[in-house]
């Protein structure tokens, strides 16, 4: 069929795990009540957002892939049938961990994986202390329901990210998100940098002739160090068409559960009429592979 119906769950989480994975898997169920055949979770979804602070301990709550989450979600994927994007915080080696998203296919099993490329290291956001940079390159993932193009976060600022996905066959393009306002920033700029985050993922639709579904967490988390005045993610998951044009959006501060139908036959039907991958000149990009030109 040429339609697919995505599900997205944007929540708000605290810090008992528990109760994030039941939170998780009520928004899936619902899904699923309204026609999911694939579901996508925020980033980090288990727990909060520990990046705000560096602390050790922190890495306890790493887990192994496959792992409990693994597990519990797989026997949800298995037990309704669709196929699951996950995200979370995975132990490779003792002092080696990623941030990790997970597909799981409608039997359970893990279809695969992508580990986070792009780190970022800003103030309440220090993830290069936790997450070592991903090593799995840009290869979509096969699934029952297409090949999906699954990317972190911070890779939504990067358009090679979304193009080489693009020019490996992905169909659609997902992205589990844990982003939102910094406490003291004006009002002025903290709307500029949500503004930003929208533009920039709906370009990764027009230029690559594909949907987009973002699925970012929302509500307030305090930094624990009380350096800052902690984080209020700003919510605003969205699926874009292949020519950028909103299929759905979610409201800022409010967890929110939605199928949205995507039409997959008008990626081809996008493609023929802006021919962007036909007119690229690859023999005059290959300065792209350098850190900068001087």
């Amino acid at each position: 069929m040429s339609t697919l119906n995505i599900g997205m769950v944007q929540q708000a989480n605290s810090g008992d795990r528990e109760a994030n994975i039941a939170k998780s898997a009520a928004g899936i169920r619902r899904c699923k009540e309204e026609g999911a055949e694939l579901v996508v979770l925020q980033e980090l979804h288990t727990g909060l957002y520990f990046c705000q602070t560096e602390e050790t301990q922190v890495f306890d709550q790493a887990e192994p892939i496959p792992g409990p989450s693994t597990e519990y979600f797989g026997a949800l994927a298995r037990e309704l049938d669709l196929v699951l994007v996950l995200s979370l915080f995975e132990s490779r080696a003792p002092g080696l961990c990623h941030n990790t998203a997970v597909v799981i296919e409608r039997d359970g099993s893990i279809a695969g994986r992508y580990r986070k490329m792009h780190i970022p290291d800003d103030p309440a956001y220090y993830e290069k202390f936790y997450f070592t940079p991903g090593d799995m390159g840009f290869r979509p993932i096969d699934t029952s329901v297409g090949r999906l193009g699954v990317l972190v976060c911070w890779d939504q600022w990067y358009p090679e990210a979304a193009r080489l996905m693009a020019l490996a066959g992905a169909e659609v393009l997902i992205y589990p998100t844990a982003i939102g306002y910094e406490s003291t920033d004006p009002e002025e700029e903290q709307e500029r940098q949500r503004d930003a985050w929208i533009i920039s993922q709906r370009g990764h639709a027009v230029y690559n002739g594909l949907p987009v579904v973002a699925v970012n967490r929302t509500g307030f988390e305090p930094d624990p160090s009380g350096v800052t005045g902690g984080i209020r993610f700003w919510g605003s998951s969205f699926v874009a068409g292949p020519q950028g044009e909103y299929l759905y959006r979610s409201p800022r501060d409010e967890e929110d559960v939605k199928v949205v139908a995507v039409d997959r036959k008008r990626t081809a039907d996008v493609r023929r009429i802006w021919p962007f991958f036909r007119d690229r000149r690859i023999d005059a990009y290959g300065d792209l592979l350098r850190r900068y030109i001087d």
